[in-house]
């Protein structure tokens, strides 16, 4: 294919092939892991990381068994994840 050809004089097929040359080169072809969060916020977050509903969520915070991972202003709930977890586990 010629590089010096005009955009609109591609066919399809060039322009799809072409396409697929620049995005291999752009992007990985291995996916990049995604880190864990270290906080989540709020009580969804809180139910998307202990995989549960948001009641539950809600009286897992009231029951106070993870009460040195929380950090509340108001409304605003933030959660550090991973002393949740650890305060979760532990007996």
């Amino acid at each position: 294919m010629d590089i010096n050809k005009p955009l609109f004089q591609l066919t399809v097929g060039e322009f799809l092939e072409l396409q697929r040359t620049q995005m291999a080169t752009i992007i990985p072809e291995e996916p990049v892991p995604v880190n864990e969060e270290r906080y989540v916020h709020g009580l969804d977050g809180l139910a998307s990381l202990l995989q549960c509903s948001r009641s539950t969520a809600s009286r897992i915070k009231q029951s106070g068994r993870i009460d040195k991972a929380i950090r509340q202003c108001g409304r605003k709930i933030v959660i550090d994840s991973k002393e949740a977890m650890r305060l979760l586990n532990k007996k």
